[in-house]
């Protein structure tokens, strides 16, 4: 499970409880079961957080995204200090395809959320692309930094 991904490499903190193996979040500030997903998620939330100087407390996950018939869950929401969301993140293991499904998913999501940059992972490809006012999309060459 512990699947080596196409990110810097960041120490995780891990435990082993009952068999189950944890994955410290430094968001939520505790131990989550660890998955496939949430093992991208994690490295990603470092990744962002030590390379691109995205704050942590600036970080949300899985927060619930209204709209449509039924409410969906966005794996993370990173404010600006204005508390705008400015990136929406949406992590699949890295077995998984990012596909053009994964794409839709992440813009329906956005038409509740309005953040500025998405991002795609699964730990191995990356896709960050920046939207417009006017809900254009343009693919960047890298995930920007903090600022």
């Amino acid at each position: 499970m512990l699947q080596k991904l196409n990110l810097p490499l960041h120490v995780q903190r891990l435990k082993q409880e009952d068999g189950q193996q944890f994955i410290f979040c430094q968001v939520r500030k505790k131990f989550l079961v660890l998955t496939p997903e949430e093992w991208v998620r994690q490295h990603l939330i470092s990744f962002l957080n030590i390379d691109l100087n995205y704050p942590i407390s600036l970080m949300k996950i899985e927060r619930q995204v209204k709209g449509g018939q039924r409410n969906k869950r966005a794996d993370l929401i990173i404010y600006n200090a204005t508390g705008k969301p400015q990136l929406l993140v949406e992590c699949k293991a890295p077995n998984e395809k990012l596909d053009k499904e994964t794409f839709f998913q992440l813009g329906r999501y956005n038409r509740f959320v309005n953040a500025a940059l998405l991002l795609i992972s699964n730990g191995m490809e990356h896709y960050c692309c920046s939207v417009s006012d006017t809900n254009d999309f343009s693919f960047l060459d890298n995930i920007p930094a903090y600022s």
